[in-house]
């Protein structure tokens, strides 16, 4: 397992006076993707971690992508240098026994000490690199439109990463907003070893394309230390993801972990987001209907019991709020449940806080 140390902070940043152990100084570690540091296919509680570190520490996790190994990607006309060398070491050493029930190659699991059942894990995505000059795309069995297209098919985007487009055909030039398809952690603990591809309480394979660089990601902790993974690794994405894949490649992530105590206020049940520009909720089943309930209701719950930034509302309202001026987005249709995220734009609130 290569694992690098670097940089110690001075403090902790001021999110951390939550918690109630001793502060920690804040380091930087980089976990690199090497067949003792992934985790294939999926999510669990009784996994083991690759990686323990403080709340207000920032890892630097390199990922892999799921368009398959060496062999693969230079019969589809990526070259061999094109190719970093530790897919090959990882698609060689880790065992089939320890692989699935998912096909995700995740990095991790990361334990953060102080996360305990009941808190809520922030992630910060400090950073998104794309690490390849390419990314492939194809349709599979679980396609949207499976039926109409039984054969497949599947084709390599170019990524020009100096001008951050993929040239999609000729004529046709897609900007780059890499984000992980896949980043959660362990699921409730008799939810046993959960497959890596539907998403859940735990987050995992959400494929929301707004958790770009400079977004935030909460997720309720199930298990001691969170044990969070990622993986997946999009250049780019439409909503929906209605042929199973996105532009998929490989990228390097930098996250910092903040743990978030118990409190009086409503718990959180689902998965939270947040960008510079907007509070996200999310919902997640086999129904659509269901997934959007569920995220419907949990941004209702945000806006009337769990916002800091501005003063609550009532449910009422919360409710009238999302109708007239939220965006109810289906997420993707393709992972077994379905994705339903619900966007408020955070220019909408010009009120203050209420002094506490």
């Amino acid at each position: 397992m290569t694992i690098i140390l670097s940089r110690r902070g001075a403090a902790l940043c001021a999110a951390l006076s939550l918690l109630a152990p001793a502060a920690f100084a804040q380091q930087t570690h980089t976990l690199l993707a090497t067949p003792d540091t992934v985790a294939w296919g999926y999510y669990w509680s009784e996994a083991k971690p690759v990686l323990s570190v403080h709340s207000g520490d920032t890892v630097v996790m390199q990922t892999l992508s799921t368009c398959g190994p060496p062999a693969r990607l230079e019969a589809r006309g990526i070259a061999h240098a094109d190719i970093p060398s530790y897919v090959s070491d990882i698609y060689d050493k880790v065992p089939q026994s320890e692989r699935g029930p998912g096909g995700h190659i995740l990095t991790g699991p990361v334990a953060i000490a102080e996360a305990e059942p009941g808190d809520v894990l922030e992630v910060r995505i400090k950073k998104i690199h794309i690490d390849v000059p390419w990314a492939c795309n194809g349709a599979g069995k679980n396609g949207f439109l499976a039926a109409d297209f039984p054969k497949g098919y599947s084709k390599i985007i170019p990524l020009d990463l100096q001008k951050m487009t993929g040239s999609f055909s000729p004529g046709i030039s897609i900007p780059l907003h890499p984000f992980f398809g896949s980043m959660g952690i362990a699921p409730p603990p008799e939810m046993g070893k959960l497959d890596s591809a539907p998403p859940n309480v735990h987050a995992g394979n959400m494929d929301n394309k707004e958790m770009v660089e400079g977004s935030t990601l909460f997720i309720p902790v199930h298990a001691k230390g969170a044990l969070f993974e990622a993986g997946d690794g999009h250049a780019g994405q439409g909503n929906g993801e209605v042929d199973i894949t996105a532009m998929e490649t490989q990228l390097t992530g930098t996250f910092e972990f903040i743990v978030h105590k118990k409190s009086g206020d409503s718990p959180l049940l689902w998965p939270r987001a947040e960008t510079p520009a907007y509070y996200i909720s999310m919902g997640f089943d086999q129904d659509l209907t269901k997934a959007a309930t569920i995220s419907v209701r949990n941004m209702i719950t945000f806006l009337s019991e769990q916002m800091t930034d501005h003063p609550r509302m009532s449910r009422e309202e919360a409710y009238s709020l999302i109708s007239v001026a939220c965006d109810v987005d289906i997420t993707e249709l393709v992972d077994g449940n379905k994705g339903v995220h619900t966007m408020c734009a955070k220019k909408l609130f010009s009120t203050p806080p209420a002094a506490p």
